[in-house]
Protein backbone atom coordinates (compact mmCIF):
# COMPACT_ATOMS: atom_id res chain seq x y z
CA UNK A 1 0.00 0.00 0.00
CA UNK A 2 2.90 2.57 1.11
CA UNK A 3 4.50 1.49 -2.50
CA UNK A 4 1.01 2.68 -4.10
CA UNK A 5 0.69 5.70 -2.60
CA UNK A 6 4.52 6.76 -2.76
CA UNK A 7 4.18 5.79 -6.57
CA UNK A 8 1.51 7.77 -7.04
CA UNK A 9 2.84 10.94 -5.52
CA UNK A 10 5.80 10.48 -7.47
CA UNK A 11 3.76 10.09 -11.06
CA UNK A 12 1.61 13.47 -9.87
CA UNK A 13 5.00 14.98 -8.71
CA UNK A 14 6.34 14.68 -12.31
CA UNK A 15 2.97 15.42 -13.48
CA UNK A 16 2.47 18.81 -12.00
CA UNK A 17 6.49 19.57 -12.69
CA UNK A 18 6.36 19.20 -16.33
CA UNK A 19 2.77 21.29 -16.62
CA UNK A 20 4.45 23.81 -14.56
CA UNK A 21 7.74 23.30 -17.24
CA UNK A 22 5.55 24.09 -20.18
CA UNK A 23 3.28 27.15 -18.42
CA UNK A 24 6.32 28.70 -17.87
CA UNK A 25 8.38 28.09 -20.91
CA UNK A 26 8.63 31.48 -22.91
CA UNK A 27 8.19 30.95 -26.79
CA UNK A 28 8.95 34.53 -27.72
CA UNK A 29 12.84 32.67 -28.24
CA UNK A 30 12.59 30.35 -31.50
CA UNK A 31 14.40 26.60 -30.34
CA UNK A 32 15.60 26.20 -33.94
CA UNK A 33 15.93 29.20 -36.74
CA UNK A 34 15.07 28.14 -40.13
CA UNK A 35 16.70 30.44 -42.84
CA UNK A 36 15.58 29.31 -46.37
CA UNK A 37 16.86 31.38 -48.99
CA UNK A 38 16.18 30.40 -52.62
CA UNK A 39 16.66 32.48 -55.43
CA UNK A 40 14.19 32.83 -58.48
CA UNK A 41 15.68 35.96 -60.33
CA UNK A 42 13.20 36.12 -63.66
CA UNK A 43 15.25 38.19 -66.08
CA UNK A 44 13.56 41.81 -66.98
CA UNK A 45 12.97 40.05 -70.83
CA UNK A 46 11.06 37.35 -69.16
CA UNK A 47 9.31 39.54 -66.65
CA UNK A 48 7.99 41.72 -69.46
CA UNK A 49 6.74 38.73 -71.34
CA UNK A 50 4.90 37.80 -67.91
CA UNK A 51 3.43 40.69 -67.74
CA UNK A 52 2.10 41.28 -71.10
CA UNK A 53 4.22 44.08 -71.87
CA UNK A 54 4.31 43.03 -75.52
CA UNK A 55 5.82 46.79 -76.35
CA UNK A 56 8.85 46.05 -74.20
CA UNK A 57 9.73 42.70 -75.04
CA UNK A 58 9.38 43.97 -78.77
CA UNK A 59 12.11 46.65 -77.99
CA UNK A 60 14.49 44.02 -75.90
CA UNK A 61 14.55 41.74 -79.14
CA UNK A 62 15.39 44.77 -81.21
CA UNK A 63 18.34 45.25 -78.89
CA UNK A 64 19.62 41.82 -79.35
CA UNK A 65 18.12 39.72 -76.86
CA UNK A 66 18.09 36.07 -77.41
CA UNK A 67 14.66 34.79 -77.68
CA UNK A 68 16.02 31.02 -76.49
CA UNK A 69 17.98 31.98 -73.45
CA UNK A 70 16.71 30.37 -70.76
CA UNK A 71 15.77 32.61 -67.12
CA UNK A 72 15.24 30.38 -63.95
CA UNK A 73 15.04 27.21 -66.76
CA UNK A 74 12.59 28.30 -68.51
CA UNK A 75 12.41 29.70 -72.29
CA UNK A 76 10.84 32.88 -73.07
CA UNK A 77 8.69 30.89 -74.96
CA UNK A 78 7.95 28.93 -72.03
CA UNK A 79 7.19 31.93 -69.78
CA UNK A 80 4.63 33.16 -72.77
CA UNK A 81 2.89 29.98 -72.82
CA UNK A 82 2.97 29.21 -69.39
CA UNK A 83 1.14 32.68 -68.88
CA UNK A 84 -1.62 32.48 -71.88
CA UNK A 85 0.59 35.47 -73.79
CA UNK A 86 -0.41 34.25 -77.31
CA UNK A 87 0.27 38.06 -78.85
CA UNK A 88 3.93 37.56 -77.41
CA UNK A 89 4.47 34.27 -78.24
CA UNK A 90 3.55 34.77 -82.14
CA UNK A 91 6.48 37.92 -82.13
CA UNK A 92 8.80 35.12 -80.37
CA UNK A 93 8.17 32.21 -82.84
CA UNK A 94 8.44 34.76 -85.46
CA UNK A 95 11.44 35.95 -84.23
CA UNK A 96 13.28 32.51 -84.09
CA UNK A 97 11.81 30.95 -81.06
CA UNK A 98 12.78 27.39 -80.88
CA UNK A 99 9.71 25.04 -79.39
CA UNK A 100 11.67 21.91 -79.14
CA UNK A 101 13.93 22.86 -75.95
CA UNK A 102 12.90 21.81 -72.92
CA UNK A 103 12.69 22.99 -69.46
CA UNK A 104 15.17 21.89 -66.91
CA UNK A 105 12.20 19.51 -65.58
CA UNK A 106 12.23 18.29 -69.27
CA UNK A 107 8.18 20.13 -70.32
CA UNK A 108 8.76 21.65 -73.89
CA UNK A 109 6.42 25.27 -73.90
CA UNK A 110 3.15 23.31 -75.37
CA UNK A 111 3.49 21.08 -72.15
CA UNK A 112 3.16 24.68 -70.06
CA UNK A 113 0.36 25.60 -72.12
CA UNK A 114 -1.63 22.24 -71.37
CA UNK A 115 -1.06 22.34 -67.43
CA UNK A 116 -1.99 25.77 -67.70
CA UNK A 117 -4.93 25.64 -69.73
CA UNK A 118 -3.16 28.46 -71.75
CA UNK A 119 -5.47 28.02 -74.67
CA UNK A 120 -4.84 30.73 -76.71
CA UNK A 121 -1.20 30.20 -76.47
CA UNK A 122 -1.87 26.21 -77.03
CA UNK A 123 -3.52 27.65 -80.20
CA UNK A 124 -0.40 29.51 -81.95
CA UNK A 125 1.88 26.62 -80.19
CA UNK A 126 -0.22 23.89 -82.83
CA UNK A 127 -0.48 26.43 -85.89
CA UNK A 128 3.62 27.16 -85.65
CA UNK A 129 3.96 23.47 -84.98
CA UNK A 130 2.26 22.38 -87.83
CA UNK A 131 4.13 24.86 -90.65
Amino acid sequence: MRKTILTAAALCLMAVTGIYAIYNSTVTEPVCELTASVSYDVNPFCKAIMQGDIVTVKKLIELGVDVNEKSVGLTPAMFAARYNKAEILQVLIDDGANLKLKSDRGYTAKKYAEMSNATEALAVLETAMKS
